[in-house]
């Protein structure tokens, strides 16, 4: 017989605790204990979508049947690219981000889109009008096919699953969600698990793809347990900042494909609009030369794209130089200056340095350290570089440029583009660069690349 207990709940972690303990033993988290309601020695087969004991008969690995599942198309070039091709039957998406960055957007945008699909769209934050609202405003052709409701309850949720018999189903979102077997409030680590496990269940199933929409913590990681991250078969972080118009979709975790694909989305008033190719949006369309720009050829998992990289040396107003930096890494930047001194004599102790990528991308690329000392060095001594000329190479604490991933496809890029001359690591081997239709001049020393660049 099935008894209530009540047991402390870490919300960070998801550790028990018979009592209330003010650090968590676990994650060691501060005040993240909650007391919640759970129920113990539960009745056998209770749970909807249980798995019968003959299908979990253990076989020998060359008798598995392997049926294959065509993937469905999203109808977005750029959401298929990171999902590895479209949407598998029956696998769970869980997608994160930041308040306002566009996660109901986008999935709301592909649940119109989807070509010939019945679409279940559940949401537990919004009411139908205001899903309707939404949609008239991504003005959409193929909103017969998308069926909305506004339901927080699993189990009516599943009723709703089988009458309607929905090609995918989402939830916005799986914080709002709670079942009836579990007592605690909604959004606690107890209901966000056992939900996303009757769902899990039920997917599995039908073959039935499942947009799960959720919220993140102020450390920027998703809210709930970390199991839940462990339950889902693709794990995609939405990106941005709400103050630019560019927003990346990057996969964190991802089962039927690879986790270096990315997509580009540009926010528009309609909606989100497909950036196929991002280098050109974000490399400035300004004729005139001016001092502290550089042209980096920069990577995203496996996809190149051209950026500028600004850069604003000044002569310290209060004393204190100020090192400041927009979409990369300060310490990396410390450590370049540091390089810059050192190794080429330039003495930049006394100058406030900012830095600043353009378009609001953050980009960890060691890849663009050539193109951030370039832009130093060209703000300091107030000498344009040329809008012909990109770079790509790591420099190193000697000041060695050391070589880089996919270097051919960074090269190619830029003479895609139209760039004459492209600086890169002298160190390359099986790479034919004359095939490209772009200079190509090797560097094995950072003060080569200032020769070059301010001769």
């Amino acid at each position: 017989m099935a008894k209530v207990k009540s047991t402390f709940v870490c919300q960070n972690c998801g550790s028990e605790s018979p009592k209330w303990v003010g650090k968590c033993y676990s994650c060691g988290e501060w005040n993240t204990f909650v007391e919640e309601t759970v129920m113990t020695g539960k009745v056998k087969n209770t749970r909807p979508g249980t798995v019968l004991a003959e299908r979990t008969k253990p076989v020998p690995v060359s008798e598995v049947s392997v049926k294959e599942l065509p993937r469905l198309s999203t109808g977005n070039e750029e959401l298929n690219r990171v999902l590895g091709g479209g949407l598998v039957p029956g696998a769970m998406v869980l997608i994160g981000g930041e308040p306002g960055i566009g996660k109901s957007t986008l999935v709301l945008q592909t649940a119109l889109n989807l070509p010939d699909v019945k679409v279940l769209y559940v949401s537990g934050e919004e009411s139908p009008q205001q899903i309707k609202l939404r949609a008239d405003r991504i003005a959409s052709n193929s909103a017969e096919n998308c069926h909305v409701v506004s339901e927080v309850s699993v189990e009516r949720i599943l009723t709703h699953l089988e009458n309607t018999k929905p090609d995918v189903l989402v939830i916005d979102s799986v914080q709002t969600l709670e079942t009836e077997r579990v007592e605690s409030a909604p959004g606690s680590v107890s209901q966000i698990r056992e939900c996303t496990a009757t769902i899990l269940r039920v997917s599995k199933e039908k073959n039935i793809p499942v947009f799960l929409i959720g919220h993140i913590n102020k450390e920027g990681s998703l809210a709930g347990p970390k199991v839940l991250e462990h339950m889902v078969d693709v794990v995609l972080q939405f990106e941005g900042d709400r103050h630019h118009m560019y927003r990346i979709l990057r996969s964190i975790k991802n089962r039927f494909g690879s986790t270096n694909e990315i997509g580009i989305f540009e926010m528009l008033s309609s909606g989100l609009r497909e950036v196929s190719n991002p280098s050109e949006l974000l490399i400035s369309t300004q004729h005139e030369p001016m001092s502290g720009g550089t042209i980096a050829a920069a990577l995203e998992g496996v996809r190149p794209f051209l950026i500028e990289v600004q850069a604003l040396a000044s002569t310290a107003a209060y004393g204190n130089p100020q090192r400041s930096v927009t979409g990369y890494d300060l310490r990396r930047l410390n450590m370049l200056l540091a390089v810059l001194e050192k190794r080429a004599g330039f003495k930049l102790a006394a100058k406030d340095v900012f830095l600043n990528i353009a378009g609001g991308l953050k980009v960890n690329d060691p890849a663009i350290d050539l193109a951030v000392i370039s832009a130093v060095l060209s703000s300091n001594m107030d000498m344009s570089i040329s809008s012909d000329v990109c770079m790509a190479g790591e420099v190193g604490l000697s000041g060695e440029i050391r070589p880089v991933t996919r270097l051919d496809q960074r090269v190619s890029e830029a003479a895609k583009l139209g760039f004459k001359t492209i600086l890169i690591p002298a160190f390359v081997k099986g790479v034919d660069f004359d095939s490209f239709d772009i200079q190509v001049v090797k560097l094995k020393k950072i003060e080569e690349a200032f020769r070059f660049l301010f001769a």
